[in-house]
């Protein structure tokens, strides 16, 4: 089963490892090409019942509460993205000589011969954002295209769906790039690297080379972030088509071949005649929502990917304006008394937490959950001279109490040791009494939300209803 298209999947034994929002689909699309199917999951629960009853009447067979062994006379796993590569179930594998995809790679394989070609985007932080705005450039542009992978439409539903893309526009995990060796993009970014997932991939070495995956063959353009040397370093690392260029992105002036912002204008010097002495004016800062410096950073990127396709300068600007982020991601929800309550709940690790207090000159700075891992010293030294003070919550709160100990000794910090739902009202009321006008208070927890939330969405939330009590 080399890096060619399978053409015949009829009675080919594919074991699908897990269920879950990757594993039920990939199981319909291969029974439906004649596969005979087994899916193998570690959980038994209620939901993963449910999806088995579904999946075995239409003839799959579904194994509950077993997901390490390898079933007899497999001759493909294809995983979901989130299984740990140190699973048992792909020792076996490996083994026996069995080949592991993962839906990503699913997807590459099953594409048509005339299929859309593929910019892909990934990187620590930034990802979603910048596949939203890269979507909406080129739809600017007047393409067909969605924004697709680890967002939005399933790559499989996109691949063998009704709907003929020109090009899509592609976020990936570090799993599901670990998973993907036969991806060959038109052009890819990795928008930048730090430690993150490092219980997943046993190392940063490891993560930061299942990020590279994604420059693998690329034909036109590999883009990195001048300030993130890593990222140029794996464009070096990379195997790429004759002729494809390494292109950067910059917050200030840009060299030849890199995209970059002169006096609040956005502007190219990659995609141009004479690159030497030419620039192209793309958009101004201020069609960014929001224009804080990463998400800056985040545009570039998108128009890098958005020119390698050769789309216009026009155009550009166009989907930049049209964009509009998702919710809790530096969102203003209010000011109050003249301080401003900004949300940016999706910043789930410190990389993230950076760029967001790294935004605002006078901060109150609501942290803390989930630490998986992290550690805070340096996020904390960074940001110490803008903080007023600092509310902490969550289950791994003392961690940041202590980078504060050391590096923020004077800043004043609330500590709140409850996490019942009235938790989060309580830490927008010590925020506000720490708070004076012109401050902003910031929830950028720098953590995950699971020992007190459902997910990041619902902590957004809760703090944004709590400011709106404050406001009334």
């Amino acid at each position: 089963m080399g890096s060619g298209q399978v053409t015949d999947w009829q009675g080919k034994n594919v074991t699908v490892a897990g269920l879950g929002v990757s594993g039920v689909p990939a199981a319909k699309v291969l029974h439906g090409l004649g596969a005979q199917v087994t899916v193998v999951n570690d959980g038994d629960d209620e939901r993963a019942r449910a999806q088995a009853a579904e999946l075995r009447a239409l003839g799959v067979t579904v194994r509950l509460g077993d997901g390490d062994t390898l079933p007899e006379g497999a001759e493909l796993v294809v995983t979901a993205p989130g299984w740990k590569p140190d699973k048992p179930l792909f020792a076996a594998a490996h083994e026996a000589g069995v080949e592991i995809w993962g839906d990503v790679e699913l997807a590459w394989r099953l594409r048509g011969p005339d299929a859309a070609p593929w910019l892909c985007v990934t990187g620590t932080n930034g990802k979603t954002t910048t596949t939203q705005m890269l979507a909406s450039i080129l739809k600017a542009a007047g393409l067909r295209t969605a924004a697709v992978g680890n967002i939005g439409v399933s790559l499989l539903d996109a691949v063998l769906g009704e709907e003929k893309y020109d090009v899509l526009a592609v976020e990936l995990s570090s799993y599901q790039l670990h998973w993907a060796p036969s991806l060959r993009a038109h052009s890819a970014a990795v928008l930048n690297l730090a430690p993150d997932h490092l219980d997943w991939h046993g190392s940063m070495e490891a993560y930061a080379r299942d990020k590279g995956r994604i420059y693998e063959g690329n034909r036109v353009a590999c883009v990195y972030n001048v300030a993130d040397k890593a990222t140029e370093d794996l464009v070096r690392e990379a195997d790429v088509e004759e002729g494809c260029r390494a292109i950067g992105f910059a917050l200030g002036t840009p060299g030849p071949s890199q995209l970059g912002v002169v006096d609040g204008i956005l502007v190219d010097r990659a995609f141009v005649e004479n690159r030497q002495k030419n620039a192209q004016e793309l958009a101004e800062v201020s069609d960014v929502d929001p224009p804080a410096p990463h998400n800056i950073a985040n545009a570039l990127a998108a128009a890098a990917l958005a020119r390698a396709f050769g789309v216009p300068a026009g155009a550009v600007r166009d989907g930049l304006r049209a964009f509009t982020p998702d919710a809790h991601r530096i969102a203003h929800v209010a000011d109050v008394a003249g301080v401003a309550y900004v949300d940016d709940s999706k910043a789930t690790n410190t990389h993230a937490a950076q760029a967001s207090l790294a935004s605002y000159p006078s901060i109150v700075w609501i942290a803390g959950g989930l630490a998986k891992g992290a550690t805070f010293d340096e996020l904390v030294a960074g940001a110490a001279e803008r903080l007023r003070g600092v509310v902490l919550i969550g289950a791994d709160r003392a961690l940041i109490r202590e980078a504060l100990t050391r590096h923020a000794p004077e800043v004043p910090v609330v500590d709140l040791d409850r996490t019942d739902t009235g938790a989060m009202l309580q830490a927008v009321q010590e925020a506000q009494r720490l708070a004076q006008p012109g401050d902003t208070v910031l929830l950028a927890p720098a953590c995950a939300s699971m020992d007190m939330f459902t997910n990041y969405n619902k902590r957004g939330d809760a703090f944004a209803e709590a400011v709106r009590e404050l406001g009334s």
